[in-house]
């Protein structure tokens, strides 16, 4: 005899997305999951689902077909910011770089100033309006990075608005402080006494407040250079929080192989990843997160090395990078279709970058990602022929019902 469960949902076909499975969808045809205190007590074909489980009180969803899947993970991105940058889209379209952008004061820095300018209430409602689509494709953990403030205070503003977000709405929110962004106006030419700042006042600062989850910098020839980027990993390290880096976007400083000797959770971007780079990601476990939307609408053409890290075995996540300047997106499942379409990914490979390896990119491979006894219950039901379908459709939103720690969501099918 063992314990009742709280819920049966069956009638669905299962993508687990285990690692290893043949399909790469970790596939169980006409499948069952049984949850107890809002996790997975049992997955498996509903024709072996233990009969003694279920008891009076287990509420037993008959679904009728679909596929059940994790819930989508986005591990990448700068959801909370204030304003937009619709102008500086348009200078790109009429021929200026984002490099150009970003040195004649555009880019990142005018996103500071709109973001400084408001009050933490004004950016709440600013990021409720980019949270929402993604909760409606089924995303339940977010990552949120901040670094359009650029100083102590507004930096911390921005961190207590990503937990105020988990607070009110059922996501998971990850938060990562971005501090190392760009170089605010107070400290033009002085990119040394910036990183003094980060280091000892602002990382400290929201490690002690239980504001980050993790640390990232921008090392790039507009951002911070490698050695920099090093002072900013050994102040998370000394303050045991775990780290991950924007690298090898628009050139190759080995940024990915250093985040990998600090073993960073992500090294993200890396269009113009090596092989030395490469090869220590693998050794460090460092997952790759591909972000298709900043290629897109950059009109990039230099592609991450897919095949490169395909071989060294590195695991693939790819995110939205939700952001005003380089990747306005807000939408998940599309990104899976441009990084199969744009990026060469299988479907399988796109699915499990949205799920298991997002989790991993997270530090979070042991809580949610696959559907497997122990871990979270969320999930979701899509009215799908198969799981490719999720990367082949592009505007259609299939999900039937969203489960987020085993409560099914309303409003959400």
């Amino acid at each position: 005899m063992i314990d009742t469960w709280d819920s049966v949902w069956r009638g669905a076909d299962l993508a687990t997305m285990k690692v290893g499975s043949a399909d790469g969808f970790g596939s169980i045809r006409d499948g069952a999951l049984a949850l107890k205190g809002g996790r997975i007590s049992w997955v498996g074909p509903a024709a072996q689902l233990p009969k003694d489980g279920i008891g009076r009180h287990t509420a037993v969803h008959d679904v009728e077909g679909g596929w059940i899947t994790p819930s989508l993970i986005d591990c990448h991105t700068h959801l909370v910011y204030g304003g937009d940058r619709a102008q500086e889209f348009e200078l790109r379209l009429n021929g200026a770089t984002y490099e150009e952008i970003a040195r004649a004061g555009g880019g990142i820095r005018s996103t500071v100033t709109a973001t400084r300018g408001a009050s933490e209430d004004e950016l709440l409602v600013q990021s409720e309006k980019r949270l929402r689509p993604l909760l409606t494709e089924g995303v339940a953990t977010l990552e949120i990075k901040s670094g359009y403030g650029l100083d102590l205070d507004n930096e911390l503003k921005a961190l207590r608005v990503a937990r105020r977000l988990g607070e009110k709405y059922p996501v998971r929110i990850c938060t990562t402080l971005l501090a190392a962004h760009a170089l605010p106006p107070e400290y033009a030419g002085n990119a040394d006494g910036y990183i003094d700042l980060v280091c000892n006042e602002i990382i400290p600062a929201a490690k002690a407040a239980g504001l980050a989850d993790a640390v990232d910098a921008f090392c790039e020839n507009i951002g911070f250079t490698p050695e920099q980027t090093r002072r900013v990993f050994e102040a998370a390290r000394q303050h045991g929080l775990p780290v991950k880096l924007h690298a090898e976007q628009l050139s190759n400083l080995n940024g990915a192989a250093l985040a990998a000797s600090f073993n960073a959770l992500s090294a993200d971007h890396l269009e113009h990843l090596d092989e030395a780079g490469a090869q220590a990601m693998a050794r460090a476990g460092t997952v790759a997160v591909l972000l298709p939307g900043a290629f897109y609408v950059l009109r990039e053409t230099k592609l991450p090395p897919v095949g490169l890290l395909r071989q060294y075995q590195v695991p693939m996540a790819v995110s939205t990078d939700c952001n005003p300047g380089t990747s306005p997106v807000t939408s998940l499942l599309l990104m899976l279709s441009m990084a199969c379409t744009l990026f060469r990914l299988t479907p399988a490979e796109a699915l499990a970058g949205a799920t298991r390896e997002a989790a991993r990119a997270l530090g979070l491979a042991s809580e949610t990602g696959t559907l497997e006894v122990g871990k979270t219950a969320d999930f979701t039901l899509w009215d799908i022929a198969r799981p490719a379908s999720l990367a082949y459709q592009v505007g259609l939103n299939p999900l039937r019902q969203a489960v987020f720690r085993g409560r099914p969501l309303p409003g959400r099918s």
